[in-house]
């Protein structure tokens, strides 16, 4: 997804996880991927929230007006995670 998505970009939070602080429709700045290791379970990224950075899952963010190769790759994430896959 790295090569794919050009950071830094804006997104939307479309459904609250009980490992991230967003809510449903709070809007972040998605700084970039979260490292390797730190992804055990879902596709991490990290974005600046109340002047921090923390790393949420991707599958809880929706990017606001992304290019077409973003859009692409996101949804294609947001589908396998629909479909039950995870690492």
């Amino acid at each position: 997804l790295d090569d794919k998505i050009r950071f830094p970009f804006q997104a939307k939070c479309i459904a609250p996880k009980v490992v991230s602080p967003l809510r449903k429709g709070e809007t972040v700045e998605v700084q970039g991927m979260a490292p390797e290791d730190a992804c055990s379970a879902d596709m991490l990224v990290l974005i600046r929230w109340h002047d921090r950075t923390m790393a949420v899952p991707l599958s809880q963010l929706v990017a606001i007006d992304p290019d077409q190769s973003a859009a692409e790759a996101i949804g294609d994430w947001h589908y396998w995670v629909a479909q039950g896959y995870c690492f």
